[in-house]
């Protein structure tokens, strides 16, 4: 009877594993439904001619559906009746993503590398407060940067929307602990090689942070790319204006141009998934690492 019962029990495990697998593959497809419903409703809206349509469309099924495909919203803002063309505002963003995030990679790993393996004193107390600064809202500061951008003539530029942001302590304390967790002896034996502190950094260090680097790359660049109220306030003409201050002119207050606002959003959203796409190898694996070691 043990016998018979033994494989029996065995086909039971395997059918509840299978019966498991199937329910976690539907619970993952509709969450992967909610979260792309939006973003293809969105490249749908986009491709409708019919800005009114759009909007008497969002409560139904027709959103995700567009009978007779058009590009001409695309070309509309191509030619946008702006001070500068649209694509100016695209080629600001970009510029500002790129410098923020070049130049953050830079200062940021270097301060969480020095927090992690330099000889200054009181480490603990810097860490404290870079941890403390972490937890104090930007809204907050908002308005004294503003004042103090303002007295240092440097509204309405390129410069006004990327010093403040460079440097910041969540990406110095991801930075910090990232490096922490290599192990002493490479430090140790580079140093009795003769190798200086920013030797070490650059040469043995730094290319073993590509998964932090690239979560930085992430994060960082998403952060910059949807700044809103700061390039609102600090620049007064469209010279330097981000691509996000832009779209904001089609929602007027008498028209509402839902059709070249939801293009204006397609174009907005492919250079950071463009990022992600780029960076995803080693942002997963950071997180993977980390579940790990946690």
């Amino acid at each position: 009877m043990s016998d018979i019962a033994l494989p029996q029990s065995l086909s039971v495990v395997r059918s509840g594993r299978r019966s498991l697998r199937i329910v976690q593959t539907v619970c993952i497809f509709i969450i992967a439904l909610v979260v792309i419903s939006p973003l293809f409703m969105l490249f749908i809206a986009s491709l409708k001619e019919d800005r009114f349509q759009i909007l008497a469309d969002m409560g139904s099924f027709r959103a995700f559906w567009v009978s007779k495909p058009t590009l001409a919203n695309f070309q509309e803002i191509a030619h946008f009746s702006g001070e500068l063309a649209f694509g100016r505002y695209l080629a600001n963003s970009l510029l500002i993503l790129v410098v923020t995030v070049g130049s953050g990679l830079v200062i940021n790993s270097m301060a969480g590398f020095v927090l992690a393996w330099g000889s200054l004193r009181g480490k603990a107390i810097l860490l404290s407060l870079v941890v403390a600064l972490y937890i104090i809202p930007q809204e907050s500061i908002i308005m004294p940067l503003v004042v103090m951008m303002s007295r240092a003539g440097m509204t309405d530029t390129f410069a006004v929307q990327i010093l403040p942001w460079v440097a910041s302590p969540l990406y110095i304390f991801l930075f910090y602990q990232f490096f922490a967790q290599l192990p002493k002896e490479l430090y140790e034996a580079a140093e009795i090689d003769g190798a200086s502190v920013f030797r070490i950094y650059r040469s043995i260090y730094l290319p073993l942070s590509l998964p932090a680097l690239a979560t930085v790359s992430i994060l960082m660049g998403i952060e910059s790319w949807n700044q809103y109220l700061w390039p609102t306030l600090v620049t007064q003409t469209d010279y330097a204006r981000p691509i996000s201050v832009a779209i904001a002119t089609f929602f007027g207050q008498d028209n509402i141009y839902w059709d070249r606002a939801m293009a204006a959003s397609v174009l907005m959203m492919l250079p950071i998934l463009a990022l992600y796409l780029a960076f995803q190898r080693w942002f997963v694996s950071s997180f993977i690492g980390s579940a790990v070691k946690g």
